[in-house]
């Protein structure tokens, strides 16, 4: 049975470790090999140059380098491949090839748009630089990037690509050509399918546990590692921990026994390879929760059902359970598993199990979460009950519903921007001492990138040059949007590379302000909001302090429309607009161009204020 393989967030110390014992691995690989593709294209031309005004010949030398479009995508392909390189979409799903000679209605518009060449040189209209759509979208989609090949998948790895060059088009902002390179390798999965699911709820609740257990059961932990980590928490007084302590590796964390940051483990269910951010629980935890939990496409909101616990994470000042909930939706997370735990505790009562659903569920809905999208699950992840396969306890017979391993395969993945820019707010950094390189990890939100690529580096504006990607652990050779990555990177300075920073493609940079306009919603909150007050500004995986330097209105909940223009405060529940001044400057777009650099948090006296999002930035640096 392999052994565990964990990925820390800040301060975790697994990544490190994992990544300097391995790393030596590397040296054997020729990263080069994407530098031969600028001799392949000057050959290109030499050679039709020396064909001179033989037209025969050049149209056959030509008819090597024939690719077909993507009408989905754009992308554009070999004209050997069958279905595109970039989203799979097949090339001609409704026609038959055994049957094409027969049917020359279709085989007339089929052999037109397959012969057509495409220039590598060829006009375009490069439409607003961060919408993703051009005035001609048969020609390309803007900031669609193609990436330099490389050898890393010689590695045998089930995420490495088939080594083969591909075709592809680039554009640059205000460019009116497009230049041809290699496109990415495809990975063997294809395209994407990895779920960045946040494990989330009150302290105490049994996150780190359940997270543990599912590890240790679907073979991500092997016995042995398991049994040490039970007997240094027997020696610790703390037998109970054992599958936690999997993933709370710092000695802090088990000497409190608690989850301080937010951990990261990756497991593989039938349908998804799942990243697991498992959160911390306590109220003064709640930045390194935001900082970790915010990369979510999905959630699982743990409940400690013993009598009492699930009160005091419903407490309206102190409960975890609301908070997380309302931060969790206001991430974008629509999709939620309510795991009700320690069920073992009381009985497996379907009483208490109902209780919970129906006071939960009200508040749920308060927060906009849907009944369709939020599935109840009574599990033990002590007793192992419902976790990945139906509970074999004759007390929990009364449950009829999916295990948490089923409910987690019902998820659906939500949509992907390839199209756009690649864009990939920074998590967390770490320097290896050894190879003098800067590994940044992170969520990549748009976009593809690959190794061999030069970015720009935000907020530093330097630019660096990719060395390689980790995606779940596993050397890759592309990495698409929605993979949670491990970019190492060459050529920039440690100091220039920082948690909260962004990594973007050079010719998309993104803005860096301190200034900006704020729609915001007002939770319960013990004292109003005034010009001047100072508060906690989240934003991604950014922190600053801040200032509300005007309230512009008060807004109707319904209407979004103005009922009041300057007022002098702001109430629990109300709508506004506001402006705010940060000490620092961070990177950021508004709502409506990129939702992951546009939604903000403000917390004040160790609680969250309000949350919501950029209307508008007001100065920006770019």
């Amino acid at each position: 049975m392999p052994g565990s393989e964990l990925v820390g967030m800040p301060h975790k110390g697994g990544y490190r470790a994992h990544f300097e014992d391995d790393y030596d691995a590397y040296e054997d690989y020729d990263y080069d090999s994407g530098d031969d593709y600028g001799d392949e294209l000057f050959e290109r031309d030499k050679t039709l140059q020396e064909l001179g005004k033989d037209k025969n010949a050049v149209a056959r030398q030509e008819e090597a380098f024939i690719v077909w479009r993507c009408p989905i995508c754009t992308y554009d392909n070999e004209d050997s491949l069958t279905a595109c390189e970039m989203c799979g979409v097949l090339r001609n799903p409704l026609v038959n090839p055994s049957s094409r000679s027969h049917s020359s209605g279709d085989n007339v518009s089929t052999e037109r748009e397959r012969s057509a060449p495409v220039e590598s040189k060829l006009p375009a209209k490069v439409a607003d630089r961060r919408s993703g759509v051009t005035e001609d979208d048969s020609l390309v989609i803007s900031g669609k990037k193609t990436f330099v090949a490389s050898n890393i998948g010689r590695t045998n790895s089930s995420f490495s690509g088939s080594g083969k060059a591909k075709t592809d088009v680039e554009t640059k902002s205000t460019s009116a050509n497009l230049k041809k390179q290699k496109a990415p390798e495809k990975q063997d999965k294809g395209i994407s399918n990895q779920l960045n699911l946040a494990v989330v709820g009150h302290v105490d609740s049994g996150k780190s546990t359940l997270s543990g257990r599912l590890l240790h059961l679907l073979g991500r932990i092997s016995q042995k590692k398991m049994h040490k980590y039970a007997e240094e928490a027997k020696q610790h007084g703390k037998g109970s921990f054992a599958y936690a302590w999997a993933l709370d590796e710092s000695p802090e964390e088990r000497e409190r026994g608690i989850t301080m940051t937010v951990g990261v483990a990756f497991l593989k269910s039938r349908k998804y390879d799942v990243v697991l951010l498992d959160s911390p629980g306590h109220r003064d935890l709640v930045p390194n929760m935001i900082s970790g939990a915010t990369q979510a496409d999905a959630a699982i909101l743990v409940i400690d059902g013993s009598i009492g616990s699930f009160e005091g994470g419903m407490d309206a000042t102190r409960g975890q359970t609301r908070e997380h909930a309302q931060l969790i939706r206001s991430f974008g997370v629509d999709q939620i598993i309510v795991v009700v735990n320690k069920m073992d505790v009381v009985g497996y009562s379907e009483e208490r199990y109902d209780t919970i659903k129906q006071k939960l569920g009200t508040f749920l809905r308060s927060c906009g979460y849907k009944d369709s999208s939020v599935t109840y699950i009574p599990a033990s992840a002590m007793e192992n009950q419902n976790l990945i396969e139906k509970p074999s306890d004759a007390k929990l017979s009364w449950y009829e519903g999916p295990s948490i391993l089923e409910a987690i395969d019902s998820i659906q993945l939500p949509a992907r921007d390839y199209s756009k820019p690649m864009l990939m707010p920074i998590c967390d950094v770490i320097k290896l001492e050894s190879q003098n390189q800067i590994s940044a990890c992170g969520k990549l939100e748009n976009g593809a990138i690959r190794a061999g690529d030069k970015v720009l580096v935000l907020p530093s504006k330097e630019r660096a040059k990719v060395h390689s990607l980790l995606r779940d652990s596993h050397p890759c050779n592309v990495a698409r949007a929605g993979d949670n990555v491990t970019i190492l990177l060459q050529g920039i300075e440690e100091n220039h590379v920082t948690a909260g920073g962004v990594i973007c493609h050079p010719d998309f940079p993104v803005k860096i302000s301190s200034c900006l306009e704020l729609k915001i919603l007002v939770f319960d909150i013990p004292t109003p909001i005034l010009i001047g007050s100072q508060m906690e500004f989240h934003i991604h995986h950014a922190k600053t302090a801040a200032r509300v330097s005007k309230i512009v209105s008060v807004l109707d909940p319904k209407t979004g429309k103005v009922t009041k223009k300057s007022p002098r405060c702001l109430l629990s529940k109300q709508n506004a607009i506001i402006e705010v001044i940060l000490d620092k400057t961070v990177c950021v777009e508004e709502y409506s161009k990129c939702r992951a650099l546009g939604r903000v948090f403000l917390r004040a006296s160790g609680r969250t204020i309000a949350m919501g999002i950029v209307t508008h930035v007001t100065e920006s640096e770019w």
